[in-house]
């Protein structure tokens, strides 16, 4: 079943309303009929008061010290506010009634005489609360009192409050459904605008942006968040389209070197040495194509990868290691330095921080002049920290944010032919993120470059 949002807020705050008005309706009814029950009650006390000391049972024989009391108007008319009176023995016999009692008698029950409750019943067809004393003469107890004064009236006003409750209770949750309805609509047009407008937002036009309603309710803080949304899916838009373009160039390049050197051999029949010299071009750009595809899919399994387990790794004998393995596979020495002379701890994915170094290491080698010198260093400040350092010719100051981007290369490397696909600092970039690793570097024209990591407390 679907419903509106709008209708299942009406409907839920209707419900918390109903339950809330019956509860007051409830506690109202309550308190009125205790009220008018208690106003009965003191009246009844009063009559108790008023009689108990003006009748009396002396051997069984009924005396009034004030006769003309029980001829009196209330005790002798069914009218309003009527008073009932009886007296029985000890065993319940009625010995004497008012007259306004006609043939009914009052209820007897010695049990309550001593608890002195009042209680509702009937009389006939008339509704009474009613009480009952024990009557004493020289201490001793010789019959009961009964009381009774007539609840009608206060029934009649109970019931007309009840009816008047129950009446405009349905009323009432008519009235506040629609209200709630209507309310709940107006609340929920901006909701409805916001999902207009990203509906009309596409692959086409992801540069346009929800209206903000410049207030900073929730509404507000939503269209805020759409928007960042945006901002990054377009961005990333970008980025995917510029990386989609940039290895499509980078392969289409070697690919095209590679036809045209097969299309070359092709053409008519060449000296072993001309195979052999355009066999080795074929290889090298099959070498380049290897080489991308290898640092793109490295680059993708970073982008797309899971939160690496960290473990406790001591840095020093680590680096020390992978200084030796550069040294040897890069055939240039590389050194190392470190700052302290404890070992240094830390917690990392070693296997990320490996490929880091590696990368950082390996262009450290290839931009260094032949001979030129590249340090590896560890030390302690606050928190430990790498430096890799290289005597290139260094970096301009406009491309040291731009160096991160993948296939990015500056122009100076490509003018002297060093090799590279221009994606090892992408991906250093994206290891040293997941590895909560701060990455930074500084660099000086013609004095070399220094890449730095600074582990965090919580790397």
């Amino acid at each position: 079943m679907n419903t509106s949002y709008k209708e299942r807020i009406a409907r839920r705050l209707t419900w918390v309303t109903a339950l809330i008005f019956s509860l007051v309706f409830l506690l109202i009814y309550l308190v009125a009929n205790f009220t008018v029950v208690r106003n009965i009650d003191r009246e009844l006390q009063l009559e108790v008061d008023k009689h108990k000391g003006e009748i009396f049972l002396v051997d069984g024989k009924i005396r009034f010290l004030y006769l003309n009391e029980w001829k009196q108007m209330e005790h002798t008319q069914l009218q309003l506010n009527p008073i009932f009176i009886e007296i029985v023995d000890l065993e319940g016999n009625s010995m004497d009634r008012s007259p306004n009692l006609g043939e009914n008698h009052l209820t007897f029950s010695p049990e309550k005489a001593k608890s002195e409750e009042a209680w509702t019943q009937k009389i006939g067809s008339r509704e009474v609360r009613q009480r009952q004393i024990p009557l004493l003469n020289a201490g001793k107890q010789e019959g009961y009192l009964l009381l009774a004064k007539s609840f009608e009236d206060s029934r009649e006003l109970l019931d007309n409050l009840r009816n008047v409750l129950l009446l405009i209770y349905p009323l009432i949750l008519v009235s506040l459904y629609l209200s709630m309805r209507y309310l709940a609509g107006k609340s929920i047009e901006p909701l409805e605008k916001i999902s207009l407008k990203t509906n009309q937002i596409t692959q086409q036009n992801l540069n346009e942006r929800v209206p903000e309603t410049g207030t900073n309710d929730e509404i507000g803080q939503l269209t805020r968040a759409i928007n960042s949304l945006l901002g990054r899916l377009e961005q990333a838009l970008q980025r995917e389209k510029q990386f989609t373009s940039d290895a499509s160039h980078e392969l289409r390049t070697p690919l095209a070197v590679l036809r045209g050197t097969l299309e070359v051999l092709i053409r008519k029949p060449r000296s072993a040495e001309e195979y052999e010299t355009k066999v080795k071009t074929a290889l090298v750009s099959i070498d380049r194509m290897s080489a991308m595809l290898d640092q793109l899919l490295a680059l993708a399994r970073v982008e797309n990868g899971k939160n690496l387990v960290k473990e406790e790794l001591e840095l020093i004998t680590f680096l020390e290691e992978l200084a030796d393995k550069i040294t040897e596979e890069q055939a240039h020495p590389i050194q190392f330095q470190s700052l302290v002379g404890v070992p240094i701890y830390v917690s990392t994915h070693e296997k990320s921080l490996e490929m880091i170094l590696q990368n950082l290491l390996e262009n450290a080698v290839k931009y260094s002049q032949a001979g030129g010198k590249v340090i590896l260093r560890v030390g302690k400040e606050k928190e430990a920290f790498i430096e890799v350092v290289d005597s290139g010719s260094g970096i301009a100051s406009e491309y040291l944010e731009q160096i991160f981007d993948p296939f990015f290369r500056v122009q100076e490397a490509l003018d002297h032919g060093i090799p590279g696909t221009g994606l090892g600092l992408a991906i250093v970039k994206k290891l040293a993120q997941e590895s909560s690793i701060r990455l930074s570097v500084s660099s000086e024209k013609g004095k070399g470059s220094t890449f730095r990591l600074d582990f965090n407390k919580t790397s």
